[in-house]
């Protein structure tokens, strides 16, 4: 993603200041209609389409580009997300085969990687090969040999069907392009026991600073997940601004 088509990803995804004129915006949109040109002859123009796509009455969200990855790794995400308070509250057990789907940098893998040991093992999928390279780095200088980065498409989640204990999607699940073949890929790749885990934004709550297409109200989640074969297991609301949702596959665990 270049200057002009990256800005425009930040002008349509988070709250923009007051100050922050037409003219400004207007500017934006020229960059974006300049490199739209230039990129006339480009093989995969659907990248860049930015057209809104519509799921049960929910605007999908475009994926974050790999250009703002900085932001993955912000320093107020310990306070404000509580990683290891959530991993202990998920209660991963050594050994356990997770997959951190939308892993960008690996902020959650490296962590997973610990929880599971050198037993386990942790794949880590997203669809921009550039995120991937970034988490390599992390896990070489983190020592770590247990986590698999996978490039995979909007269309195949690359995940081995029944094999994992938990796939975890860390703000990832409202930018999925096709929610229903990525959850019968996920139901697909769990164990009978296995657990699917949703952190979202809480579209309930306004204060959240994230824009709506970037939040979920737990009514949403619900109505979108379970008629894929999941159902609640758990509901921790104990972060300042997400929803934690533990789904189990029908009949495969004692649902809520």
């Amino acid at each position: 993603m270049a200057g002009g088509t990256f800005l425009l990803y930040f002008y349509m995804n988070f709250p923009m200041p007051r100050y922050f004129s037409r003219f400004s915006a207007a500017i934006l949109l020229a960059f974006f209609l300049l490199e739209t040109t230039a990129r006339a002859d480009d093989p995969n123009p659907s990248q860049y389409d930015f057209a809104p796509k519509i799921y049960k009455g929910r605007v999908i969200a475009p994926a974050m580009s790999y250009l703002g990855a900085d932001w993955l790794e912000r320093s107020d995400r310990e306070t404000t997300e509580q990683p290891e308070k959530v991993l202990d509250t998920l209660r991963i057990a050594p050994g356990s085969v997770v997959a951190d789907i939308g892993a960008g940098t690996g902020y959650y893998s490296l962590r997973l990687a610990k929880r599971v040991g050198p037993q386990g093992r942790v794949l880590a999928t997203d669809i921009q090969p550039e995120m991937l390279s970034r988490l390599r780095v992390n896990l070489k200088k983190a020592g770590l040999m247990n986590v698999e980065p996978i490039l995979c498409t909007p269309t195949d989640a690359k995940l081995p069907a029944g094999q994992l204990d938990l796939a975890l999607m860390v703000d990832v699940y409202h930018e999925l392009a096709r929610p229903e073949e990525t959850l019968a890929q996920v139901r697909r790749a769990l164990k009978p026991d296995g657990r699917l885990v949703l952190i979202e934004y809480r579209g309930e709550d306004p204060a959240v600073p994230i824009k709506p297409e970037h939040k979920m109200t737990l009514r949403q989640i619900r109505e979108e997940v379970e008629p894929s074969g999941f159902q609640v297991q758990h509901v921790f609301d104990f972060l300042p601004r997400q929803h934690i949702v533990v789904f189990v596959t029908r009949g495969g665990g004692n649902a809520q």
